[in-house]
């Protein structure tokens, strides 16, 4: 896995968000299956129509390692896209974590694999296979583009994209928004006058 990928791996998704003005952020109903689950990873991106998952599969088969198979379903929630035969098949051929604009289905069982799934609800009913879909284009997930090559991070708070020309200057600054949130942190946390102080500071500033 590249260098930047497990860079942002230590990065919260809202210190990446700060990093581009919250302009990257996925629609915030597409959360983690579990609280914990956290990834960092290039886009394999697939476009697919409601109801019919087979690209979803010839994703699978051409995930690199650490891909992170972002889908578009068009924000349809009523068949899932995967269940947990798919997902298991997806962990076991490498890519990082599941993220999608649509449902889920078989919940129980994909907990269980403890591999990242997001997505926006669950579903009972299945998709069908009639073959019509595209890999590796641009595509519109969660409210915001995404390209093949894209980096995605997430977190309990959601998804963020990096576009990949602009990796190296997000990532830093994301790293310095960091520090400054650890140290303001540190400085203030359990301090009372330190607290207040900070508050007539925020205070004053915005009043000017």
């Amino acid at each position: 896995m590249d260098y930047i990928i497990n860079q942002f791996k230590e990065v919260p998704t809202t210190c990446i968000s700060d990093a581009m003005d919250g302009l990257n952020n996925l629609d915030s109903a597409i959360k983690p299956l579990k609280e914990e689950y956290k990834f960092a990873g290039r886009a394999l991106t697939v476009k697919m129509p409601v109801g019919d998952n087979l690209a979803v599969l010839k994703a699978i088969r051409q995930a690199r390692e650490g891909d992170v198979i972002i889908i578009d379903t068009k924000g349809n929630s009523y068949r899932g896209i995967a269940g947990d035969f798919v997902v298991g098949m997806m962990q076991t051929l490498g890519a990082s974590a599941l993220v999608v604009d649509g449902a889920v289905r078989d919940v129980v069982g994909i907990k269980e694999l403890n591999f990242p799934v997001f997505c926006k609800s669950t579903a009972v009913a299945a998709s069908g296979k009639a073959g019509v879909g595209e890999l590796n284009v641009p595509i519109s997930c969660g409210g915001v583009s995404i390209s093949q090559g894209d980096i995605l991070v997430g977190d309990a708070d959601g998804v963020v994209v990096v576009p990949q020309s602009q990796a190296e200057t997000v990532l830093k600054k994301a790293l310095q928004k960091l520090r400054k949130d650890e140290e303001r942190e540190q400085k203030i946390s359990g301090n009372p006058e330190a607290i207040k102080e900070y508050l007539d500071n925020m205070i004053n500033k915005t009043a000017k």
